[in-house]
């Protein structure tokens, strides 16, 4: 049925008023919405991202059952220095993930990048401290829903679109609900907390609106501009509730000891941080490595186990080891030298697609120093490479035209409160389906025949 509605969408883009209406909406209605990334289009589609109503009914308990796989990693390494170590734990990471958040989900929100090809659906990694296109997401699947190729398309088939700033906000109020004991006696202040400048404040923007449109108060600002007085945590003479931190822990060390209010006020439980510094433990990449590590076994129930069997890939923290693959044991180094072809080299804590070295796309000489670079730098993992899903979508070039692309198709499914609550979908024309790297995104919409 997939395939079926994907081509007749295709076929209702031939017919050149209606593919010229779309595209003059769709451009529109991004400037107007804010869906500008760095200067660009965020979704330079005129297709959003199907998926059956009978897949994303598995897709959705197998997040979940993973997620509380994460939770269970989460509570061992708390209390075992080994998981630490094995998830690439830095000391000063070490010293802020024991803090108490005063809530007890390691990551109320967090994002899993997904490929799902025919029978087979695999997750590539993570993102459990602070994901991006939420907002973003939301707004794109207003605008895509109304444009009028869309419309027709929705006369043979039923869609239903996902939303999540409403979760987002859910969240927020349930941690902080969480964080005070009980019903706070008034409606918190919301901080909105990242760097300067940055290409994301359009989607802060659209969630200050919506906020704000539900009755909170909300700011955005930089731990720069965040004052501590020992008691409250204010910015520009307004005191705040809750953090929505997105702000990555990575940005934050190395301007911790100049700005250190934000932390401070944390560390006083004075402020409700979401997510927290302890979402460390899960947005490291390496919890694939514990996940899929049989010596971490016995941490996970028959059905979380089966769950990371068919849909996590192996993976290790790439160090000179020998381990366990598939039963065989194996010299990590010296077998991934031997397998290029079906392995990726990745930096446990970078975003963007920084520092990917992608087996089957390098030549011996070039995997060889791919080897090197990681050994060296003594905090890479290495990955079994998934099966990935590609799609011909409608592309909109720079000049206004469009044409057909294939594009890597990245299924990111978006949990609040360890369910499934919303999802986006990425689109690359390369190996890394991510908006920083240059890649775009539609919106996700469930159909099925009518």
């Amino acid at each position: 049925m997939l395939k079926q509605a994907v081509e007749y969408y295709h076929e209702l883009l031939a017919d050149d008023a209606l593919a010229s209406a779309s595209l003059d909406k769709l451009d529109s209605a991004l400037e107007e919405s804010k869906l500008i990334f760095g200067g660009r289009r965020l979704s330079p589609y005129l297709r959003p991202h199907f998926v059956t109503e009978s897949d994303w009914n598995k897709i959705v308990p197998a997040c979940q059952t993973i997620f509380g796989a994460l939770q269970k990693v989460k509570d061992a390494a708390v209390l075992d220095d080994d998981i630490l170590d094995e998830l690439g734990i830095t000391p000063i990471e070490r010293e802020l993930v024991k803090i108490d958040p005063g809530y007890s989900h390691v990551s109320p929100t967090c994002r899993l990048d997904s490929f799902l090809v025919d029978d087979t659906y695999s997750y590539v990694e993570l993102n459990g401290e602070s994901p991006a296109g939420i907002a973003f997401s939301d707004s794109a699947a207003d605008i895509f829903r109304s444009l009028p190729v869309v419309e027709k398309f929705a006369e043979r088939y039923d869609i239903r679109t996902l939303e999540g700033r409403s979760k987002m906000l859910d969240v927020l109020i349930a941690c902080y609900t969480e964080f005070c004991g009980g019903k706070p006696d008034h409606s918190p202040t919301i901080a909105i907390v990242d760097l300067d400048d940055l290409p994301t404040i359009k989607e802060f923007e659209l969630f200050k609106e919506y906020f704000e449109s539900h009755g909170y108060r909300s700011v955005i600002c930089s731990p720069r501009q965040l004052e501590f007085d020992g008691e409250d945590l204010t910015f520009e003479g307004t005191k705040i509730d809750i953090v929505y931190k997105r702000l990555l822990v990575n940005e934050y060390l190395p301007i911790m000891d100049e700005q250190p209010d934000l932390l401070n006020a944390y560390r006083a439980g004075k402020v409700c941080m979401v997510n927290s510094f302890r979402g460390k433990l899960v947005h490291k990449k390496a919890i694939f490595a514990v996940l899929t590590n049989e010596r971490r076994a016995h941490l996970f129930n028959d059905a979380e186990l089966a769950a990371i069997t068919a849909h996590v890939p192996w993976t290790r923290k790439f160090i000179e080891d020998k381990t366990v693959n598939h039963g065989e044991t194996i010299d990590l180094v010296e077998w991934t030298r031997s397998n290029s072809s079906k392995l990726v080299l990745k930096p446990n804590d970078d975003y963007g697609g920084h520092g990917i070295y992608i087996g089957w796309n390098s030549s011996q000489s070039e995997w060889d120093d791919a080897i090197n670079a990681a050994l060296a730098d003594g905090d890479y993992l290495v990955q079994e490479r998934v099966k990935t899903a590609r799609e011909m979508f409608p592309m909109i070039n720079d000049d206004g035209s469009w044409g057909f692309v294939d594009q890597l198709v990245d299924l990111d499914p978006l949990l609040f409160m360890g369910k499934v609550g919303s999802a986006f979908t990425r689109l690359a024309s390369n190996e890394l389906a991510n908006v920083t790297a240059g890649g775009g995104m539609v919106p996700t919409f469930i159909i099925s025949e009518k």
